[in-house]
């Protein structure tokens, strides 16, 4: 039986449920919000649970209110709720006649955008919390303190039947099939009527251009489709927590500014099954190393970022930075570097002068951090989010 891994964001579920009627949570499907919601209930004893992908458990919701009115003192749990978006209306008046928090802990694989219109009827009654796979942060504490084989997580990615396969092999079989669901069942489910084969040959060309600029009327000519049909199939994929587009930073400075977002696949086992990358040695031998580290960190760091306004910075003459977190005046910057021995350019010091940032680090596949000037550290990943914890507290 596999140990249970604690998740980061199960101490806030558990607040915002003494201070919420409903608490939904939010990620991609295989993340881990099932495991983690049975184990928060099952310390409580009052708590029913309904996978409404299982036609028994649906069927008990026939009359909705008959169900809520007998488990009128139970936390419900509904797993998949975007299977049945026409409850969110009858969810107010039950939660508004009951008048109390902790009612219910809803789970779904579609992002708060996707579902807003069904959802919107609980405004002012709801907290959403989105649950990503495995972070390096959670492999660590559940590993006592002990190093974790960082380039393992990587390759694999954060899903937890991926990252605790037994084999290689058997972690790699298990993302085509998770990608080949995704698409035939998955996005159907959603109600999208999008051919599978087109959305999965975009799925791999964006996984060529992963932590590139976006070319929506590039890759339109590449399909043979208009650059607006691009754009709503990378939002689709942005909404189902598949891909993460990061904005430009905007700044009024006397620079001319990239104006297009850049594009992330956020899993990094996902992106490597994409790009048929097996092993180890397979990527570290691939063109898309460097910039598999950049997002491998990047989807960590955002993980443990909530409040910070999260954009990069490039200007046309090609001065950048990677990652640029905001919250009111203060702004970190993070560069990120895939060598143990990082070399930084020129364009990263002006940028740096440009922005006046309060911080900056360089985030390297290293053991121990070091200072290179005043306020600027080149560090391991797990430090910079360490760091970035206390900074939320």
């Amino acid at each position: 039986m596999q140990t249970y891994l604690k998740r980061f964001c199960q101490t806030e579920i558990e607040e915002k449920l003494e201070n919420f009627p409903a608490v939904t949570l939010l990620g991609p499907r295989q993340c881990g919000k099932t495991t983690l919601t049975l184990e928060i209930v099952k310390h409580l004893s009052n708590a029913v649970y309904l996978d409404l992908e299982k036609p028994s458990d649906l069927r008990k919701l026939e009359d909705p209110e008959i169900f809520f009115q007998f488990h009128k003192n139970n936390l419900i749990c509904l797993d998949e709720i975007q299977r049945t978006p026409e409850l969110f209306p009858v969810l107010r008046s039950i939660i508004d006649d009951r008048g109390r928090n902790k009612q219910l802990l809803i789970l779904g694989s579609a992002s708060r955008d996707l579902i807003k219109q069904s959802s919107e009827s609980l405004a002012g009654r709801i907290a959403y919390i989105e649950l990503t796979p495995f972070t390096l942060l959670e492999i660590s504490e559940s590993n006592h303190g002990n190093p974790v084989d960082i380039m393992e997580l990587m390759l694999r990615g954060g899903f937890p039947r991926s990252f605790l396969a037994k084999t290689q092999k058997a972690s790699f079989d298990w993302r085509e099939n998770f990608i080949r669901t995704f698409l035939e069942r998955d996005i159907p489910q959603l109600g999208f009527s999008i051919p599978a084969r087109s959305l999965g040959r975009l799925w791999q060309m964006l996984a060529h251009v992963h932590g590139q600029i976006i070319n929506s009327s590039r890759l339109g000519e590449s399909m043979g489709v208009s650059h607006t049909t691009i754009r709503k199939y990378i939002d689709l994929l942005s909404q189902t927590f598949m891909v993460r587009i990061l904005p430009p930073f905007e700044a009024n400075i006397k620079k001319r500014l990239i104006k297009s977002p850049k594009i992330f696949i956020r899993d990094s086992g996902i992106l490597h099954a994409l790009l048929d990358i097996h092993s180890t040695d397979d990527l570290l031998g691939h063109p898309v190393y460097g910039a598999s580290w950049e997002g491998f960190a990047l989807e960590n760091i955002l993980s443990y970022s909530n409040g910070w306004d999260s954009t990069f910075f490039r200007t046309t003459t090609g001065v950048e930075i990677d990652l640029i977190l905001s919250k009111g005046k203060k702004k970190i910057a993070c560069e990120f570097k895939a060598s143990k021995a990082p070399t930084l350019t020129k364009g990263f010091w002006a940028a740096l002068d440009y922005l006046n940032t309060d911080e900056a680090w360089i985030i390297a596949p290293i053991n121990e951090p070091y200072p290179i000037k005043k306020n600027v550290m080149v560090a391991p990943l797990n430090y910079f989010l360490n760091h970035i914890k206390k900074t939320n507290q």
